[in-house]
């Protein structure tokens, strides 16, 4: 198996795509070894200086400190997943571990279109730099959302955030009058 990585717009996280399947169920950002029972997300945070995880639907983005090199622990990070899925897995996630799943009916109308939009108009765009965002509420015109991979702590995220996803927001909803970063 070859296991290609790609830069992403920030210099402390790396996009590993492993050419197979990551997660049947969406994705996921894990920071601390405890939130998860998974052999694969547990070693890679094992390695020193490795801060994140991010399970995408084909990729693996992880992030890392300022101060340790790619050099450093890129090597460790595609042997560890090619060892993984060299065991016969299909994917490192098959069920849903989320607890924020089925949420979908308690959204008013409003917030319901802010989601569509992020869904169909902005999270694919994200997932190619090895991210995703996630919709967290809707307050007297403010849209509070959750960066998540590549894209946190991403130097060029509060641009993308203001130029990208809040003037597309406000484009399609008038109510909309802000987008922050929760």
């Amino acid at each position: 198996m070859f296991v290609q990585t790609e830069i992403t717009p920030n210099p402390n996280a790396l996009k590993f795509l492993p050419g197979k399947k990551v997660s049947n169920e969406g994705s996921f950002e894990i920071t601390k070894k405890e939130e998860i029972d998974n052999d694969l997300v547990r070693n890679l945070l094992s390695i020193n200086g490795v801060t994140g995880v991010f399970l995408g639907a084909d990729f693996i983005s992880i992030n890392k400190l300022e101060n340790i090199e790619w050099d450093e622990i890129k090597h460790i990070v595609i042997s560890l997943i090619n060892d993984f899925y060299s065991t016969g897995k299909e994917c490192v996630i098959e069920n849903n571990f989320s607890k924020e799943k089925n949420k979908g009916s308690e959204f008013i109308e409003i917030e319901k279109k802010i989601i569509k939009i992020l869904d169909t108009k902005i999270r694919p765009a994200v997932a190619k730099d090895g991210g995703d965002i996630k919709f967290k509420e809707f307050n007297e015109g403010v849209v509070k959302v959750e960066l998540q991979g590549s894209c946190s702590g991403c130097p060029s995220s509060t641009m993308t955030l203001k130029q990208g996803v809040e003037n597309l927001l406000k484009h399609y909803l008038p109510e909309v009058k802000e987008v922050v970063a929760e």
